[in-house]
């Protein structure tokens, strides 16, 4: 699948500090420590409706982290998938009387051209689910060989599940008990209800054909990817188990990422399926839960559309820190909209105090798990000598802007 064009990254001078980011597993900040060549797999978007504000929070989340690499000398190997086959994307095609090959195609596009706006760095291998139809048949037809895996006593419907005891560590990356795996297990997208299943949890790897849905051939039935095993094969056969960075929003961490390891443990054996797993908070609006059940998603094409610059969407998204939940709001557009045109105004005056020390904390504070807020107002202070007068160096507002360009992603010119 086409990914979109990539904004250039200016290179800085000098050497930043360590990345360390919170490990959901953990439960704690710890070091990334990749080698020459990071790897990183984003869970991307089912394409049945446009970008939110929800999702340019986790995309821009780990564009940072994608620029914070960079700017530590590793090449970045970054892996994002679509889920083009998937429940909502039958349902709102349905509902809108529209080909759902069609509806997909038309949101991943517009999907790339918010990316674009938002100056988000591509992934390197940008996989549809349905081109990844061949993988998941094998990685099903593995699991199923090494009894990770079984087929529902159903003469109509032979689903494919995973057997949650397939792996030891079934768990340790969400850490939730058994309740709550139940309860989210339900509310996203799990069915534990089914029957023949042997464990309420057991998650379904292939769905079997039924009457208007799409399928393809395989050896244990015609059918269609399960959600989670779709992730699971993608990133294996792009990066291998043990990357680096599995990232999404918080609201993946179970059962979405449980299983996606759990299915890439078990086919392999390895202990962990990646070696942080870090995720991003929820968006919501004035108070309220962002959601396509309320009607009250803010859409980022919408934005642009009215004028709003992008790079001052990015600015608001920064206020708060990553991991925290947050609400949108009017005067949180408003501030982002104004600190951008504070930031430019300071860089168009030509001159101000040296950015070196500026530029070094803002890496710093970046550095430490994405520490946005403490990294804008390093900026705003400088920002604030420089209107008021303060240094002469003709070089500040060039060094600054750049540094703004490469590690916030924001255009100050």
């Amino acid at each position: 699948m086409q990914s979109w064009s990539s904004p250039v990254v200016p290179e800085l001078v000098g050497g930043p500090p360590a990345l360390r980011l919170y490990d959901t597993s953990a439960r704690q900040v710890l070091p990334v420590a990749p080698g020459p060549v990071a790897t990183m797999y984003v869970c991307g978007i089912t394409p049945y409706d446009a970008t939110h504000l929800g999702h340019a929070a986790t995309y821009v989340t780990f564009d940072l982290i994608n620029r914070l690499l960079r700017d530590a000398g590793h090449d970045v190997h970054y892996v994002q998938n679509v889920t083009d086959v998937d429940d909502p994307l039958f349902e709102r095609a349905e509902r809108d009387g529209v080909d759902w090959r069609d509806l997909g195609a038309r949101e991943t596009a517009l999907f790339r051209d918010d990316m674009t706006g938002l100056r988000v760095l591509p992934p390197a291998q940008y996989v549809g689910a349905i081109e990844s139809v061949d993988e998941v048949v094998e990685m099903v037809g593995s699991l199923l060989a090494t009894g990770a895996a079984y087929i529902v006593d159903d003469a109509e419907y032979p689903d494919v599940y995973h057997r949650i005891d397939a792996t030891e560590q079934f768990g340790y990356e969400s850490g939730y008990d058994r309740p709550a795996m139940e309860q989210f297990f339900a509310e996203r997208g799990g069915d534990p209800d089914r029957p023949g299943k042997r464990d309420r949890l057991d998650a379904l790897l292939w769905r079997a054909r039924r009457d208007g849905e799409p399928s393809w051939p395989a050896p244990f039935g015609a059918g269609r990817p399960g959600w989670h095993v779709e992730c699971s094969a993608i990133a294996l056969n792009r990066l291998g188990v043990g990357f680096d960075i599995q990232g999404g929003g918080t609201d993946l961490i179970f059962p979405h990422h449980e299983y996606s390891a759990a299915h890439g443990e078990a086919l392999t054996g390895a202990r962990r399926f990646a070696r942080h797993y870090v995720h991003a908070g929820m968006v919501g609006l004035d108070g309220e839960k962002m959601s396509k059940s309320l009607g009250n998603l803010v859409f980022v094409h919408k934005l642009r559309e009215s004028g709003v610059d992008p790079g001052a969407v990015r600015l608001a998204l920064a206020t708060e820190h990553y991991r925290a939940d947050r609400m949108w709001t009017d005067a949180v557009l408003t501030e982002g909209v104004h600190r951008l045109g504070r930031w430019r105004a300071a860089v168009a005056r030509g001159t101000g105090p040296a950015a070196a020390p500026v530029i070094d904390r803002v890496r710093a504070h970046l550095a430490d798990d994405l520490d946005t807020p403490r990294a804008l107002a390093a900026v705003d202070g400088w920002v604030a000598d420089a209107a008021l007068g303060l240094g002469n160096d003709s070089a500040a507002a060039q060094d600054m802007a750049t540094a703004v360009d490469a590690l916030l992603g924001v255009d100050l010119r």
